[in-house]
């Protein structure tokens, strides 16, 4: 009788193994990273309350007009109340120059520091305390001047700060929307926008 031949078993090919990661590895591509979130800027309590003010944008005409009439009420306010007293009027005074430097619109940013010192003159009229006649009313207004100086150059500085600061401010976003509209307009980049646009509508 013939024997059956036993073939010994044939061994399959193993798959290839993927090579040993190590132990942290694994912890590390499921770790989950936590993006802390950005720090609102704490705005001082004096810039709200002057964002709270009105901000009107007044000509340089009508920022000229307010500032006089502003500080002919002041001369008259302080020659009723405080009996003509170049302290409070010179107080006061410095306010008003920076509302003036503030509510006047930007393209009439120079005729701030030019109105502020001529309200300031005008509305020493009910406190100088001069005789009738326009020469004593005059030589009494210079007297004022000349007394409450100070004042006036305090509160011109003032005014001229806020104009040349606002100034700064425009050119800067002046510059910002030329460097967009040179960008806009820059052959490369519309370029890449077009091949972006085909590429989509490939899509």
């Amino acid at each position: 009788m013939e024997q059956h031949r036993t073939r010994p078993p044939q061994r399959r090919p193993r798959p290839p193994q993927s090579p040993l990661r190590p132990r942290g590895a694994g912890a590390e591509a499921g770790a989950v990273y936590r993006v802390p979130a950005p720090t609102t800027r704490r705005v001082p309590p004096v810039v709200l309350t002057l964002r709270r003010l009105p901000n009107p944008r007044l000509t340089g005409l009508g920022a000229g007009l307010f500032a006089a009439a502003t500080m002919f009420a002041i001369g008259c306010l302080d020659e009723l109340l405080f009996d003509g007293e170049p302290l409070v009027y010179g107080v006061l005074f410095l306010p008003v120059s920076a509302l003036t430097a503030l509510w006047v619109r930007t393209a009439d940013l120079v005729t701030a520091p030019i109105s502020v010192p001529i309200a300031f003159a005008f509305g020493t009229l009910p406190i100088s305390g001069g005789t009738s006649g326009f020469g004593g009313q005059t030589m009494a207004v210079v007297t004022a001047l000349a007394v409450q100086a100070g004042w006036l150059y305090g509160g011109t500085l003032v005014a001229g700060l806020i104009a040349s600061v606002r100034k700064v401010r425009q050119m800067g976003r002046r510059q910002r929307a030329r460097d967009l509209a040179t960008r806009s307009s820059d052959p490369g980049t519309r370029t890449g926008v077009k091949a972006g646009t085909a590429v989509a509508r490939r899509g």
